[in-house]
């Protein structure tokens, strides 16, 4: 069987993203923790890391990883929610996009990128 968690991540106070309300699913394979579970974003956003679809380009869910920032037995269910949360802050990633429009987008007009995350949010993320 599988096991599925949702995740409602709620960012308040930086960055692109603050005051929007993101849902996660998180499915746990069978083989956890020898292998990493997947997650989407089931809350539509505009993200260099995240597709409007909701995959999610975040190191740890890498099952096999050659710089050792993949995932590991070692992790958790708790990192795999750090990491998530930081990609919304510190690990907001423009230089190795997943969602290439959007890093283009920030590259051309920050301001306006900024402008197209709060109408996603407005419109998505409440």
């Amino acid at each position: 069987d599988k096991q599925v968690a949702d995740l409602h991540q709620k960012l308040h106070n930086e960055g692109y993203y603050q005051s929007g309300r993101f849902q996660f699913e998180i499915d746990v394979p069978e083989a956890y923790n020898m292998v990493p579970p997947k997650v989407r974003c089931l809350t539509r956003i505009w993200h260099p890391n995240i597709t409007e679809s909701g995959e999610i380009c975040l190191s740890l869910l890498r099952e096999h990883s050659i710089d050792g920032t993949g995932w590991a037995p070692t992790r958790t269910l708790k990192d795999v929610v750090w990491g998530l949360n930081s990609l919304f802050t510190d690990l907001l990633n423009f230089d190795d996009p997943l969602n290439i429009d959007a890093a283009e987008h920030h590259l051309r007009d920050k301001e306006d990128f900024r402008n197209k995350v709060q109408d996603y949010i407005r419109n998505y993320a409440r």
